[in-house]
């Protein structure tokens, strides 16, 4: 995938994930395009899992991958069923 030039707009929007269980964790939405590989986050130590986003301002739905499956972010404070029977988190940039 290569990688979008961002317009003047984005914003860089840390994005972090408490998952001491974790081996790996990935983000993926509708900034990725739902690839099941989406964005693979650094450990930060103590669980903790972070990475930089880069984003036009606006909502974004997207779903975490803990160790390969399909989880919901426990911080999120806004969701959306979605068509599996689950729900899918709000990102919003403003």
């Amino acid at each position: 995938m290569s990688e979008a030039i961002p317009r003047p707009s984005a914003r860089a929007v840390p994005f972090v994930v408490a998952a001491p269980e974790a081996l790996y964790v990935e983000v993926t939405g509708d900034f990725t395009g739902w690839v099941p590989h989406g964005i693979r986050l650094g450990h930060h130590g103590n669980g903790g899992w972070r990475t930089i986003l880069t984003l036009e301002p606006g909502d974004y739905q997207y779903r975490l991958r803990i160790n390969g499956e399909w989880n919901d972010h426990a911080e999120a404070t806004r969701r959306v069923p979605n068509s599996f029977g689950t729900e899918n988190c709000i990102l919003e940039v403003k």
